[in-house]
């Protein structure tokens, strides 16, 4: 009976299902069809080349995997390791680089900023800090702004002062391109010092005289 099912690659209609598994073009054990290896032991040292079958064998002798590492190398590198271990592994390492990048929060200056938004943005940021957040502060020059970054500079430097308290600068303030940035790591919990956001705790335990004035 015949196919009714399109098979081209090039067909209107077809879709070809991509592997998303970023280890999936790993060769490893019985995939790798080279007839003699470069073999590395679970330890790291250096076993020389070795036939790929024995090489096999003594990777299941050892209850591991043997997994191709250098495939251009000549001829490829293998190390006897524990593949599932070695995905998990990596596969925490990413998850940790997404929630660490997710947790960096932008606070965005101009170099004529108003007393009144610089106050409010200084609280937001920390409040972000408050919550073990990175923040990002960045100022942004507008056209003739550039001919004077001392201003901006000023600017940058006033902010850190005041959140001195909160946070640490990872480095000094940069110019790059039209804006200035420099990223604030937060002190750790019991260091943090507000100045322009008082913590709903702090706020309940205060006498009413602290509370009108701080409302105030």
């Amino acid at each position: 009976m015949a196919n009714s099912f399109p098979s081209g690659g090039g067909r209107p209609g077809y879709f070809q299902r991509r592997n998303n598994d970023p280890f999936a073009n790993i060769r490893r054990n019985s995939r790798i069809k080279v007839p003699s290896i470069r073999v590395i032991s679970p330890e790291g040292k250096q076993l020389g080349i070795l036939a790929t079958d024995k090489a096999l064998q003594l990777a299941i002798s050892v209850g591991l995997d043997l997994v191709e590492v250098a495939p251009n190398a000549q001829p490829p590198v293998c190390r006897i390791m524990d593949f599932g271990k070695y995905v998990y592994e990596e596969q925490k390492k990413s998850s940790h680089s997404k929630a660490t990048a997710s947790k960096i929060k932008e606070i965005e200056f101009t170099a004529r900023i108003a007393d009144g938004d610089f106050n409010t943005k200084l609280r937001h940021a920390e409040e972000f800090l408050a919550h073990g957040n990175k923040v990002k502060l960045r100022l942004k020059f507008r056209g003739r702004e550039m001919a004077h970054t001392e201003i901006g500079f000023g600017v940058m430097k006033k902010a850190l002062d005041e959140l001195s308290g909160m946070g640490h600068p990872d480095n000094e303030a940069k110019l790059m391109g039209k804006q200035i940035n420099v990223m604030l790591t937060p002190h750790p919990a019991n260091k943090r010092k507000p100045k322009f956001h008082v913590p709903e705790k702090e706020m309940r335990d205060a006498p009413e005289d602290d509370r009108d004035q701080a409302i105030a």
